[in-house]
């Protein structure tokens, strides 16, 4: 009994020690690549401000080190997801089937292409929506200006919970497919769901009635869409389980 009980505190210590190993390797990536996105942050800023027809001002020299420090974060952020991603996946791998492993190995593309996906979302709607309506409000009262820091802070605000909100597909159809979620269980939660991501989409937008509820129109597609994936793993799942007690 002693024996199997340290060997169980072995397997245990060696199961955290490659979990550690395998974060410190997401650790490095996500260095490598905040490097990278600081290098380029001078083009990363041209994109941005070449959307926009106003100058941006800075008052504090603290703004200009924020900015680039937040548009390489971000940058390292959607790039080490897939890196991430890998890494569980290899921590996992051995407690899988082949069959499973070549299913959940799909997953990992697609969290950095939902990610990178919600966040030209979030974009797209600040620029083409959010921003217009909050200029035309102003409608010459007051002079304009805009501070780096604030601006930054206030698209990031809009377009970071897009790219969380995206995920929710590929979240519901792991968790249906480790059981831990079903269908039934996301349509009997629609009324409660739909309720949060009015909020999230009021949180992100002005103080407005229209607006939030422009915003979460793809919040509530994105929900129906995780329900079909959900349902579609929940059938495959529900089928294999039948062949099994038949053969």
């Amino acid at each position: 009994m002693a024996r199997k009980n340290k060997e169980k505190e072995m397997n245990f210590t060696g199961h955290l020690a490659e979990l550690r190993n395998r974060l410190v390797v997401t650790a490095l990536f996500f260095v490598a690549f905040f490097i990278i996105g600081f290098v380029y942050v001078r083009d990363i800023y041209g994109f941005f401000e070449s959307h926009i027809d106003f100058k941006l001002a800075v008052i504090g020299l603290g703004e200009v080190f924020w900015v680039q420090f937040t548009m390489a974060g971000i940058v390292a952020l959607a790039a080490t997801l897939p890196i991430l991603a890998l890494q569980i996946w290899l921590f996992i791998k051995p407690g899988l089937t082949p069959k499973e492993r070549r299913a959940s190995l799909a997953y990992i593309p697609v969290i950095f292409l939902l990610f990178v996906g919600g966040l030209v979302v979030g974009y797209i709607m600040f620029i083409n929506l959010i921003l217009p309506f909050l200029l035309s409000l102003n409608d010459g009262m007051f002079n304009e200006m805009f501070t780096v820091e604030k601006y930054f802070k206030f698209v990031f605000r809009i377009t970071l919970p897009f790219a969380i909100i995206f995920e929710i597909p590929i979240i519901a159809m792991f968790l249906t497919s480790i059981g831990i979620l079903s269908p039934n269980a996301m349509r009997k939660m629609r009324k409660y769901a739909y309720f949060i991501l009015i909020i999230v989409a009021a949180m992100v937008t002005p103080p407005d009635f229209i607006l939030p509820l422009i915003v979460a129109i793809p919040f509530f597609l994105l929900y129906e869409i995780s329900i079909y994936l959900s349902t579609t793993v929940y059938r495959k799942k529900e089928k294999k389980h039948r062949e099994f007690m038949e053969g």
